[in-house]
């Protein structure tokens, strides 16, 4: 199938054949003519295989179609709003011309007002902005048509599910859906229960294991040696790499030792203005910066083709993030790398991540030849053996101190009233 096959609307044909989208990924493939039904999707699919295009490209003919219709879509990050904003402007070129509004935080409200002001169909945007625009009255949600909800698993891991229901509130029940998240847990089914009619399953590929084309490798280290690891490292691969830390500080550290070191270097964390964000990215995707450190903000939803090699300076808080970091290489059925530094502090995390990807993990964990466990279990058993005849317990002493005394005296006359009392301790 092509995107040429599609029973779509000749201006979006022409605007996805000048945006060089030729052959749709099996996520497309799947998802499209079912959403270009009218149907609600609810879609699965490892990260990096071209979930956006799935749902932009069944909005913009909806919104072709339908003069009057609103397009709603919701994402968990400013990075991933921007994304999904310059795929639709790739396809609304001049001759559909669809008023558009991106909805994000740290940027000028009054500039999204003025894009709100010139009769914006499709809006894209987190939570809390489009919230923020909502009580303020700025945003009519009463033409809404088409909804998307994007990376639905990391929205709810954030905490937005209350901001979500209330966004939903002001939405008509008539509309269309499409939900899509690269994984699937109990909360994600309950909420496309809720909000979904009679959704189409479309799934891609495993959801818990990385992509096959990305080369994953672990190295054995200790905290004091990580960044002189992580420079000999540097050296030796070629092409863009995106560093991920686990906080903020770190990244900041890291950048200003990478870049006294001569190396081209920055970071990408909640704590930068939206503006910042956006340099950022666009020097790293330009080839200004050919290192990026990154905090788990940039796990998800960055899509920068150029990025050839991951390192896990340190582990995710949360297993699923592994999946989500390393797919930011191996994008689009291209080759990349991963590299995973692993401290004795990482043990639980990493068996954690392991039985993620293999479920069987802990059955071959367990299947593993008698542990040396039981030996050393035993060697304690001997050694308190030894200790106890040597050392006789306070209550044993006292019992043959009794003995030897009763034994000594059993000849003698007792006086009358006299009883053996134990000392007791005050």
């Amino acid at each position: 199938m092509n995107f040429s096959d599609l029973n779509i609307e000749n201006k979006l044909k022409k605007s996805i054949a000048l945006a060089e989208f030729k052959v749709p990924t099996p996520i497309q493939s799947q998802s499209l003519p079912i959403s270009l039904e009218g149907k609600d999707v609810l879609g699965t699919a490892q990260t990096g295989t071209g979930k956006t295009l799935a749902f932009t490209i069944p909005m913009i003919n909806k919104l072709l179609k339908d003069k009057q219709a609103m397009a709603l879509i919701i994402c968990p990050t400013r990075e991933l709003a921007t994304q999904v904003m310059e795929t639709v402007l790739k396809l609304n070129i001049r001759e559909i011309g669809i008023g558009n509004a991106l909805l994000i935080g740290g940027e000028s409200m009054q500039k999204q007002l003025r894009q709100l002001n010139k009769r914006a169909r499709i809006i894209v945007g987190t939570p809390g902005r489009i919230n923020d625009h909502i009580e303020r009255k700025s945003l009519n949600l009463s033409k809404v048509k088409y909804l998307v909800l994007d990376e639905t698993d990391r929205m709810l891991d954030m905490g937005f599910t209350p901001q979500i229901e209330l966004i939903l509130k002001f939405v008509p029940k008539s509309h269309q859906t499409l939900l899509f998240s690269a994984t699937l847990p109990e909360n994600i089914l309950k909420i496309s229960q809720k909000y979904l009619n009679n959704p189409e399953r479309v799934s891609v590929g495993s959801l818990s294991t990385p992509i096959e084309k990305i080369k994953q490798e672990t190295f054995q280290i200790t905290l004091d040696k990580k960044y002189h690891e992580l420079i000999n490292q540097l050296v030796e691969r070629s092409g863009s790499i995106l560093v991920f830390v686990k906080t903020k500080h770190g990244a900041d550290k890291i950048v200003k030792r990478l870049k006294y070191d001569g190396h081209k270097a920055d970071a990408i964390h909640g704590n930068l203005r939206q503006s910042k964000r956006d340099r950022v990215i666009r020097g790293f995707r330009n080839g200004n910066s050919r290192i990026l450190v990154a905090t788990d903000v940039a796990a998800r939803g960055l899509d920068i083709p150029v990025i050839k090699h991951v390192i896990n300076y340190d582990l995710p808080q949360v297993p699923e993030d592994y999946i989500h970091r390393i797919g930011r290489t191996g994008r689009a059925g291209k080759h990349g790398s991963a590299l995973t530094f692993l401290t004795k502090n990482d043990r639980n995390m990493w068996r954690s991540i392991q039985k993620l990807i293999d479920p069987d993990f802990k059955v071959k964990e367990e299947a593993k030849p008698n542990n040396q466990k039981g030996k050393k279990f035993n060697k304690k058993n001997k050694f308190k053996k030894k200790f106890s005849n040597n050392k006789l317990s306070k209550k044993k002493k006292f019992k043959k101190f009794e003995n030897n005394y009763k034994r000594k005296f059993k000849n003698r006359k007792i006086p009358k009233n006299f009883r053996f009392k134990k000392n007791k301790r005050k």
